[in-house]
């Protein structure tokens, strides 16, 4: 069975207009040595008001300018591809500088299409942003590695092998449907080495073009691994600025471990809550479809440095404690237990929302109470009506952050919820709720979202965590 590599470039990756582009040419060739590839691309970074910014932000905000009846200029968009278009060699700069005035004119027709409905939403956002970003930034990637000498392709949207239902600015992806769709991709695949596409876009089964939430790249990695996964002997490949380290490096600087392995479990749980390694829903559909390859966070920098994630690591009995992480902006909802059940599956079911966690009940006037921690409090603000209306007396609290351990085997580690807690206690915060159990691979703290709190809690957990990993049993 042949190999295929599937690449993930995210927009730091790229770097600001295009930066590091000569490095990823680099990898490319270093992948494409033993495997086809498979490269994704989402939109690149630029400088904004002394800030870096993804085009994907830009553009959002130009939407919301013409959302409100403004004239809009694509130009700040156009100059970072003037930019990047100089790594084009001669023979490729006039077709590229073609299709890139072609894309932009195509956005900025979406966005009159938005200033003049006055709503800057479904298709005419989906296209914005695919026009701005991920499928014009493959686009001008094919050439600059056509460019290169290297044998490649770009994938247009008429054979987009990303389907998706009619939830078009949070879609969901159908298997079914993609898997009737792929063979135009895979012939493409067989003609070349290198294949490019843009992240994020999925497009339904009449056409309309759609997005995943912000991350959507990582999703669409994962989705491309499930459908060629029987075909090709296939991993998939995140390039990033590093491979994954023990906590955030911008909030512990001391002691930190490079994680050579984690599972899928382990994985999921750390992007859920905080760390950003991958999108855990790229690991839920992954799980869902009954795939097991093996997905490589590579620093892009120095490729000797990897985290490999597999359904079972290899390693056992290494460190039980891997990850210490947070998560900011969050929120609980007390609600009856039954009334709970409605709200979940109406959750999973009808909204496709997963970003939340069971945790442990609690008995009050011999009635049971859930807890539901959401990790998104702008989606509960949101969609606070929506979720009160399963039971009016139901309560939320709002400004709760969180502290997750992390770790498939952290119930071979005696006390360890005592003395995590205990190092939270002496940073002179005060525990909320904690939710741990005899044998589980997260434990969660929940404290005030406040000042700089989170960032505390990390840093005093994440200290006792060589302690805690040469106490296990």
């Amino acid at each position: 069975m042949n190999k295929l590599v599937i690449a993930k470039f995210g927009g730091s990756a790229i770097g600001v207009d295009g930066i590091s582009i000569p490095i990823i040419l680099q990898r490319i060739n270093e992948l494409k040595r033993s495997s086809k590839v498979i490269a994704i691309f989402s939109a690149p970074l630029t400088m904004h008001e002394g800030e870096k910014r993804s085009l994907t932000d830009i553009a959002l905000a130009l939407g919301k300018k013409a959302e409100k009846g403004q004239t809009v200029s694509v130009d700040e968009i156009k100059r970072v591809y003037e930019k990047i278009i100089e790594l084009v060699g001669d023979n490729y700069q006039v077709e590229c500088k073609n299709i890139i005035n072609t894309f932009l004119e195509k956005s900025k027709a979406a966005l009159d299409v938005a200033k003049q409905k006055g709503e800057f939403a479904d298709e005419a956002r989906s296209k914005t942003l695919a026009f701005t970003g991920e499928i014009l930034i493959s686009k001008v990637m094919d050439y600059i590695m056509k460019s290169q000498g290297i044998k490649s392709a770009s994938v247009d949207f008429d054979i987009w092998p990303i389907i998706t239902d009619h939830n078009i600015e949070s879609t969901n992806f159908l298997v079914s449907e993609s898997f009737e769709r792929v063979e135009p991709l895979e012939k493409l695949l067989q003609e070349n080495d290198i294949i490019s596409i843009g992240g994020f876009i999925g497009k339904t089964k009449d056409g309309i073009m759609t997005t995943y939430e912000r991350g959507g790249s990582d999703r669409t990695a994962a989705d491309i691994g499930i459908l060629f996964h029987k075909k090709y002997e296939t991993s998939i490949d995140f390039e990033k600025d590093s491979s994954v380290v023990s906590a955030d490096p911008k909030i512990v600087t001391e002691n930190l471990d490079e994680i050579k392995q984690i599972s899928y479990n382990e994985a999921r749980l750390a992007g859920m809550f905080g760390m950003k390694i991958l999108d855990p829903i790229a690991i839920k559909e992954i799980l869902e479809h009954g795939v097991d390859m093996p997905i490589i966070v590579t620093d892009m920098k120095n490729p000797r440095k990897t985290t490999i994630i597999k359904r079972r690591p290899d390693e056992k009995n290494g460190r039980p404690l891997k990850i210490v992480t947070g998560k900011k902006n969050c929120a609980i909802l007390r609600i009856e237990n039954a009334s709970a059940q409605r709200l979940l599956e109406s959750l999973e079911n009808d909204k496709r929302y997963s970003e939340f966690i069971i945790l442990s009940p609690f008995t009050k006037d011999g009635i049971e109470f859930a807890r539901v921690l959401f990790l998104d409090a702008d989606y509960v603000k949101r969609n606070e009506k929506y979720i009160l209306g399963f039971d009016s007396l139901a309560t939320i609290a709002y400004n709760r952050g969180v502290i997750t351990l992390i770790g498939d085997e952290m119930w071979k580690v005696q006390q360890v919820a005592s003395k995590t807690s205990s190092k939270i206690g002496e940073a002179g915060l005060n525990i909320l709720n904690m939710d741990a159990q005899e044998e589980t691979s997260r434990i969660i703290i929940v404290i005030e979202d406040a000042g700089n709190n989170i960032e505390r809690a990390i840093k005093a957990v994440h200290a006792e965590r060589v302690i805690i990993n040469k106490s296990k049993v």
